[in-house]
């Protein structure tokens, strides 16, 4: 079982990186220093046996606040812990990491960006965002400020509860800053530049023979039958009669999910060239 919350404190040795069937990256093992348990983890890009890393969701350590003289200083903090393999809380990661195996709730373990060479990039802090706005209030010096609507204060107060990153497929959403992440990129970067080199390789991985549309009876496909090589004069379907291409959407209207900021560009943010 690969461990994605990672809630044992302490710092744990690298023992070695494995190869995982069941997932394109992969996996570290570990051995804790304190009690000897061993557990795998996603490993990120460039882990090497012998290494360390450390957890700090369950908290900072008391060593590491002694070391700092008991006063958090953001630039140290992040200095010592900031550093591959780490797994921390989003509000402790600085501007413009990248991170993979993100969470999407307090508690929970790792969804987001854990295949293989995926990573997500920290845009933004929701308190840094109300700090700036303040500032510019103050700045400005309104003679007459108003006082605050309960919807501003609830705004406000979800602002500063989130922070903002920018996911592989171009999506900006908001996350939780008490859900946790992993320094670094996904292992195995390449992998989608490997060549199986025969086809008893993909019938191991139970990847059946991919036939194409036109090839197909017209009874089985919208780009079957016919006299030769030609789909006709149609757009791009599924055996379903889906659109395929263009960027087409296939996630309901009605169903808005609130933490997206910036949905993924379609078609790779190309535009198709109409004949």
């Amino acid at each position: 079982m690969v461990d994605f919350t990672r809630n044992a404190p302490g710092p744990h040795l690298v023992e070695r990186i494995e190869y995982d069937p069941g997932r394109t990256a992969h996996i570290a093992l570990l051995r804790s220093k304190e009690t000897g348990r061993v557990s795998y983890i996603l490993a990120p890009d460039g882990l090497r046996p012998g290494e360390m890393v450390q957890s700090y969701t369950p908290g900072i350590p008391e060593d590491l606040w002694k070391s700092m003289g008991g006063v958090v200083d953001p630039g140290v903090l992040a200095a010592k812990t900031a550093q591959r393999g780490n797994c921390l809380p989003l509000h402790m990661i600085p501007v413009g990491s990248l991170v993979f195996n993100i969470g999407l709730y307090p508690g929970k373990g790792g969804i987001l960006c854990r295949s293989a060479g995926t990573f997500g990039t920290v845009l933004a802090k929701g308190e840094d965002q109300i700090q700036e706005a303040e500032r510019r209030e103050n700045l400005l010096g309104d003679p007459n400020p108003k006082e605050p609507t309960k919807r501003e204060l609830q705004k406000k107060e979800r602002t500063a509860e989130h922070i903002t990153v920018r996911l592989r497929s171009g999506e900006v959403r908001l996350i939780h800053k008490d859900c946790s992440a992993t320094i670094g990129i996904a292992s195995n970067p390449s992998y989608q530049y490997a060549q199986y080199g025969k086809a008893g390789r993909s019938r191991w991985k139970n990847i059946r023979p991919t036939v194409r549309g036109v090839a197909k009876n017209a009874a089985d496909h919208p780009h079957g039958g016919g006299r030769g090589k030609s789909k006709g004069n149609v757009d791009p379907k599924s055996p379903w009669g889906v659109p395929t291409k263009s960027g087409f959407k296939t996630r309901p209207k009605r169903k808005i999910n609130h933490a997206v900021v910036h949905e993924k560009p379609r078609n790779q943010g190309k535009r198709r060239k109409r004949n």
